[in-house]
C-alpha cells in the first residue's frame, strides 16, 4: 500500500529483513514490481552472479519453465539452471493477472518461488521515466502518473505477499546494484573477476583495458640469444624478468594498488575488470609479469584469470 503522496508504505518486517540465505539459495526467484524501480538492474546483477534470467515471461509459462529446470538439474546436477530468476511484470499485459495462479501452482508442486518486489515513490518513477523519455506501459492516452497509479493498484496484493521488498527511490544504479549483490550473495563474498591481459604495444592498446601497466622499463629478454625464441611462460624467461631491478618492487606496488581498487570496484557494482600488462611485442616481459601478478591477486573475494593477447603473433 502507499500513502496519498505515492510513498511506499513501510513493509512488514518479514519483507525488509528476510533470512538472507533463503533468497540467495532459492532455486527460483520471481522479480517483479513497479516499472522503473530497478527490475532490469536486478536481472543484470543476477546474471553476473551466475543465475539464468528469463525476462518478460508470460506467467502461464512459469510452470513449464520450472519443469524444464527440474529435469535439467536431474540430468546435469551442476547445470546453470540450478538457480533461475524470472522477470514478470505488466509488460505481459492481460497475462500478468495469472501470476499469482502460476505461483500457487509452482508451490503446489513443492517449488514455491521467492518473490522480490522492486518499488519506488511516484515522484521517483516520474523522474526516471522523464529522464529516458519513454511512456509508462499502462499510460495509454493519459498522463505518466496515471499509468504509474494503475500499475500500483494492480500490484498491491503481490507487493503485500512478496518475500523481499526493495524501495529504490533514493538509490542510484550503483547503490541498488550493491544492495542486490549483497542480498543474493548470501553468506558468500561478492566476487570481482579480474582478467590480467598481456599485450604488445606495437599491436595497439587493448580496447577493454581498465588499468594499463607498461613493462618496457625492464630489460628485454628478446636481446638474450638463449631466451629470444622462448616466451614469458617459460621458466627461464620468467626468472630472468623477475630478477631484474625493479621487477619485484613493481609487483609489490601494483598488488597493493589493485587491492585498494578492488574494494572500490565492488562498492561501485563492478564485476569485471581488465588489467592490461604491456611490453614491446607481448611475448616476454608482459607475459611473465601478467602471470606473476595474476597469482598475487587471487583471493576469496577476487577471481583472476590470465589472457595473453599477442602471444604467438611473432
Amino acid at each position: 500500500m502507499t500513502t496519498p503522496s505515492g510513498t511506499p508504505e513501510k513493509p512488514h518486517p518479514s519483507q525488509t529483513h528476510p533470512t538472507t540465505g533463503a533468497i540467495a539459495d532459492a532455486p527460483l526467484v520471481i522479480v517483479t514490481g513497479m516499472s522503473g524501480a530497478g527490475r532490469s538492474t536486478t536481472a543484470n546483477v543476477l546474471e553476473d552472479l551466475g543465475w539464468l534470467v528469463v525476462d518478460n515471461l508470460p506467467p502461464q509459462m512459469l510452470e513449464s519453465l520450472v519443469e524444464l529446470r527440474y529435469a535439467s538439474v536431474q540430468r546435469h546436477p551442476d547445470a546453470a539452471l540450478r538457480q533461475l530468476a524470472v522477470v514478470v511484470d505488466v509488460r505481459s499485459r492481460g497475462w500478468f493477472a495469472h501470476l499469482q495462479e502460476a505461483i500457487d501452482a509452482a508451490t503446489a508442486r513443492g517449488e514455491r518461488p521467492s518473490v522480490l518486489f522492486l518499488d519506488a515513490t511516484d515522484e521517483a518513477l516520474v523522474r526516471r521515466f522523464e529522464s529516458v523519455r519513454r511512456p509508462h506501459p499502462l499510460q495509454g492516452e493519459g498522463r505518466l502518473l496515471d499509468g504509474i497509479q494503475r500499475e500500483r493498484a494492480l500490484l498491491l496484493d503481490l507487493r503485500s505477499s512478496a518475500d523481499v521488498v526493495i524501495d529504490s527511490s533514493g538509490l542510484n544504479v550503483h547503490q541498488l546494484t550493491a544492495k542486490l549483490a549483497s542480498l543474493f550473495a548470501g553468506d558468500r563474498k561478492v566476487q570481482l573477476r579480474i582478467a590480467v591481459m598481456s599485450f604488445g604495444f606495437k599491436y595497439g592498446l587493448p580496447l577493454d583495458a581498465d588499468v594499463v601497466f607498461d613493462m618496457r622499463f625492464l630489460p628485454n629478454p628478446y636481446w638474450v640469444p638463449e631466451l629470444k625464441a622462448l616466451n614469458g611462460q617459460d621458466e627461464a624467461v620468467a626468472d630472468y624478468v623477475m630478477r631484474q631491478d625493479g621487477a619485484q618492487e613493481f609487483l609489490d606496488r601494483a598488488t597493493d594498488l589493485l587491492s585498494t581498487m578492488v574494494d572500490g570496484y565492488v562498492r561501485e557494482g563492478r564485476r569485471y575488470v581488465t588489467v592490461a600488462v604491456g611490453c614491446t611485442g607481448g611475448k616476454h616481459r608482459s607475459v611473465a609479469t601478467a602471470e606473476a601478478l595474476s597469482g598475487r591477486l587471487g583471493t576469496e573475494q577476487v577471481d583472476t584469470f590470465t589472457v595473453h593477447r599477442d602471444l604467438g603473433r611473432e
